[in-house]
């Protein structure tokens, strides 16, 4: 019996160093190949570095129709960034009127900032003044070379819809016969700003344009994106942008994970000595733990960042007090001259109800900044839930299991070994 639960104890251990190992180091065997969890979590705007801008929108709208409003203008925001090749932009409502961005990762960070807030409102606008099309009526929009007398020069290729082509194609018609050249321009006009005046020499029937000037390709792509996004329902005003270069965020990252690890080293070494056997048990139920939590971070797609590093380490702590607490009792209970195996049972019944209750209500905590709180507070509030709930998992269940097996594998009655 002590033999088949020595090993059983022992599997468990290996099982868990083994996870520890793979984890923290990577694995690759043929062709399976599992990366370091450092490299499968996704690190937030403060880690990876990126763009933070908080846009409000010049309007008077109130209620339901500025509800109406704002959602649009995330939806316009949203293409605009898929555009830019950014994964997974946390855009959120702040109030009424603001909406909160995040871009981690990004490479260009001040083309990003302008491109986000940018109203986009395009028009064609013949010599009178009158809007011939807009943006609304254009349904392709793409960056491409076009050849000329001189080589290639990048423009923006147009295609309208059914109703703009058949607008565009009445304005050409009526430019093109015109005998003045002045009076044969179509302006081409983003929030404002003539960007191009092209001069109509025929009728264009097909329902197709470029936008030429002096652009670069990522100019002309990024004119693109913007046509193709869509223009903004309202003018936004940027109150607030900032961005963190990737280097100081990898340093911050470093330095935290460098700290997580020496502060987990200290909590080992203390439980180890002080409590000996279940200090030994309550390390194992760490490891497992701190598994439990990162993996899940992974498998769910929560973004790491700096606040979610100190709620990964407070819910550490949080497991370590429930430890704690349950060790106290059952040594109280040995002390009153109760059996090892006794003193546990009994040790648990008596934390249960403070542990439950220190980390239900810390949970709590967690859920409301989870809902309520934006960008870091909420990255903060995550991992606060994660780390509860895997620590009331470790605490109540695999600690009382593993203790339970140390006594079948002994079969002591000397205390001290569990540290009374």
């Amino acid at each position: 019996m002590k033999i088949k639960k020595l090993i059983l104890f022992l599997l468990i251990v290996a099982i868990v160093i083994s996870a520890a190992f793979v984890s923290l180091r990577g694995i690759e065997i043929g062709k399976l190949k599992v990366t370091r969890i450092k490299d499968s979590i996704d690190l937030g705007l403060d880690l990876a570095g990126g763009v933070y801008v908080t846009l409000e929108a010049e309007t008077d709208l109130q209620g339901a129709e500025l509800q109406k409003t704002m959602d649009q203008a995330i939806i316009v925001i949203n293409r605009r960034i898929d555009g830019l090749g950014v994964a997974e932009p946390n855009i959120v409502k702040e109030g009424s009127k603001r909406i909160g961005i995040e871009l981690a990762g990004v490479d260009n960070p001040q083309e990003a900032i302008d491109m986000i807030g940018k109203t986009a409102q395009l028009q064609f606008i013949d010599p009178d003044g009158k809007e011939v099309v807009s943006g609304k009526n254009i349904k392709v929009s793409e960056a491409r070379f076009q050849k000329t007398d001189f080589g290639e020069t990048p423009v923006v290729a147009l295609e309208f819809d059914k109703d703009g082509s058949k607008k565009f194609a009445e304005a050409t018609r009526e430019l093109s016969v015109k005998e003045i050249p002045e009076d044969k321009i179509i302006y081409i006009v983003l929030d404002g700003e003539i960007i191009s005046a092209p001069i109509v020499e025929e009728t264009i029937s097909d329902g197709k344009g470029v936008i030429s000037g002096e652009f670069t390709i990522e100019e002309a792509s990024g004119l693109a994106n913007l046509i193709r996004a869509g223009a903004l329902p309202v003018e936004m005003k940027t109150l607030q942008s900032r961005s963190i270069g990737p280097s100081l965020g990898l340093e911050a990252y470093e330095r935290s994970i460098k700290a997580g690890g020496i502060a987990i080293l200290i909590i080992f070494l203390f439980m180890l000595i002080y409590y000996k056997i279940p200090g030994m048990v309550a390390d194992i139920g760490l490891a497992i733990y701190t598994l439990i939590v990162l993996y899940s971070m992974k498998l769910l797609g929560v973004k790491l960042t700096l606040p979610g590093i100190a709620g990964l380490i407070l819910s550490i702590g949080m497991a370590v007090d429930a430890n704690v607490l349950i060790f106290e009792r059952i040594k109280e209970e040995m002390r009153n001259g109760k059996s090892i195996r006794a003193s546990i049972d009994h040790g648990f019944k008596r934390a249960l109800a403070s542990v439950l209750d220190s980390n239900i209500t810390t949970l709590i905590a967690g859920v409301v900044l989870y809902y309520f709180g934006i960008g870091p507070i909420k990255g903060f509030g995550v991992t606060l839930i994660l780390g509860i709930i895997a620590s009331m998992i470790t605490s109540v269940f695999i600690t009382k299991y593993l203790l339970r097996l140390t006594i079948d594998m002994i079969d002591t009655h000397n205390t001290r070994l569990y540290g009374a």
